[in-house]
């Protein structure tokens, strides 16, 4: 008699041979997860006659999207942005674009052609993330295919093979295959037979020799999925050597390698054609004249029925009265400008530490990766440059840009070096991939985000321990997320509790419209 795998055994098992995205996607199909609902338009209270204006602190993505969204329904809407740009962590760098980084002032030099570009922030974004993807497809911004793996892309590690390099499918067509193999041999425990009919025991076992591509006495013996040594169309392929699972044990990588495209890089990716900041340039478009440059915050005063604030533009002090206020200004910096703001609610803005972030680019001389048969994808390197991207754009146009850094879990390693100490730092871990690396890249840029001025840190990161959120940072998290006296809100991805992505600060932006909706409903009721 067959005995039944239960729901959650089954997600078990398949978190362990297909990851958590695969989990993720299966217990939304069974009913066990919450799926995320389809985005749509936001139907808030036409205001008509009656005028509210509203005061956004801060041009980042969340601030331009309240400030779009709400000017749509006759809320009169200004947003002051500290910077010369609006944006925020979203900043992609073209020819004579300013780096304004502390200590580290740049200006990019780039070729004048619209595929040399860098997105020195925001890259990349998930085909689930449907709030984000919505407002693109609103706001007419053209999107492309945005590579993330590429199995023809390089690996390398000195503690693997002496440091040779290889490629990326030849190490995860190895390591499955070996790890099939003893997947297989478990199998034939009784601990593993028994929650299965046989009928479901040898379905499972033709799962796992597919999956490492085995031979039928379960042996791992190669793939021709590595790639051909020789041959392979006109005559017959002659099979890559093996890479012995010891030698495949040697580096660190592995379980990043394998996992490359889980989570919120499982899905497809997309990018705005000609740069991530089209977004951006999008939204000012439509928010003419709502915007105000180089407008610094100095006091933020919220009282019952409004929010006065101060701010500083072009050498003069000015003020703005506002009906409500919508502050995506990072709290590790508002805590520092004037306010009066209740006490748990400072504490709560202290709190979240800023994640740590780096990256750095090159204008390739020429296109040399796609002579390596590389077209898009991220070269893997086991050194604190991290990984190589290659331009998904420009295909076999002379020249190309390509990310020569990304360091997102340590990031001031580099930040705290001049300048041309990262730069020789990327182009030494770069010769290690390509061997005439050097001689290959030109006018360097490097962005180190704890320096950036008007940011100072990446992502917001409300979690102290990997073991999840405290009961305490739950508390902190809603008391920050309420608005001050129904009046100031604060938004943006660090209002999130999954921050770094756009979808997050989309969706913090449209939570608290949606909460100031209800309220202006009840006042005009």
């Amino acid at each position: 008699m067959s005995k039944s795998v239960t729901r959650r055994e089954f997600l078990n098992l398949l978190a362990a041979a297909g990851g958590t995205a695969a989990a993720l996607n299966a217990g939304t199909a069974l009913g066990l997860l919450p799926g995320s609902a389809a985005a749509a338009s936001l139907d808030l209270l036409q205001l008509g006659a009656t005028r509210k204006q509203v005061a956004i602190l801060g041009g980042g993505l969340s601030g331009l999207t309240t400030a779009y969204e709400l000017s749509k329904f006759g809320y009169e809407c200004t947003v002051l942005e500290a910077s010369h740009r609006c944006g925020g962590r979203i900043l992609t760098l073209r020819h004579g674009d300013l780096i304004d980084e502390i200590g580290n002032r740049q200006y990019c030099e780039f070729d004048a052609e619209p595929h040399m570009y860098f997105n020195a922030g925001a890259a990349r974004i998930p085909s689930s993330h449907r709030n984000m993807l919505h407002l693109c497809k609103e706001l007419g911004v053209e999107l492309e295919v945005f590579i993330n793996e590429n199995k023809m892309a390089w690996v390398q590690d000195d503690n693997l093979l002496g440091g040779k390099r290889i490629r990326n499918i030849e190490y995860t067509t190895h390591a499955r295959g070996f790890m099939a193999e003893v997947m297989s041999k478990g199998m034939t425990a009784s601990e593993m037979d028994a929650p299965f009919s046989e009928a479901e025991a040898e379905t499972l076992m033709g799962m796992i020799r597919s999956f490492g591509d085995l031979t039928m006495d379960n042996v791992y013996r190669g793939s021709f999925r590595a790639g051909y040594a020789e041959g392979g169309f006109l005559e017959h392929g002659v099979q890559q050597d093996i890479i012995a699972f010891r030698d495949l044990l040697r580096t660190n990588m592995g379980r990043m390698l394998l996992g490359a495209n889980e989570g919120d890089t499982g899905p497809i990716l997309l990018q705005p054609v000609n740069g991530m900041d089209m977004t951006i340039k999008a939204l000012e478009q439509r928010l003419a004249g709502k915007v105000r440059h180089r407008a610094m915050v100095t006091a933020v005063q919220v009282h019952d029925k409004g929010v006065d604030i101060n701010y500083d533009q072009d050498g003069s002090s000015h003020s703005l009265q506002a009906d409500y206020c919508f502050n995506c200004i990072p709290t590790h910096l508002m805590v520092g400008i004037k306010h009066n703001f209740p006490a748990d609610y400072v504490s709560a803005m202290k709190y979240p530490r800023r994640g740590e972030a780096y990256k750095a680019a090159f204008q390739a001389k020429e296109r040399f990766w796609e002579q390596e048969d590389i077209y898009g994808g991220i070269s893997w390197m086991n050194n604190p440059s991290g990984q190589i991207w290659y331009p998904n754009h420009g295909i076999h146009k002379a020249k190309g840009v390509v990310l020569g850094a990304y360091d997102y879990g340590g990031g001031m390693y580099h930040t705290v070096m001049t300048h041309e100490e990262r730069v020789e730092a990327h182009l030494h871990d770069g010769e290690k991939l390509h061997a005439n690396y050097r001689n290959l890249v030109e006018k360097p840029v490097t962005v180190g985000w704890h320096r950036m001025n008007h940011m100072l840190g990446c992502s917001a990161r409300w979690e102290r321990t990997r073991g999840g959120w405290s009961h305490a940072e739950e508390q902190m998290y809603h008391t920050l997320q309420a608005p001050v006296n129904g009046r100031h809100y604060c938004i943006g991805d660090q209002m999130s509790m999954h921050s770094a992505w756009q979808e997050s600060a989309v969706m913090s932006a449209q939570w608290a419209i949606a909460e100031l909706d209800k309220r202006v409903r009840a006042e005009l009721a």
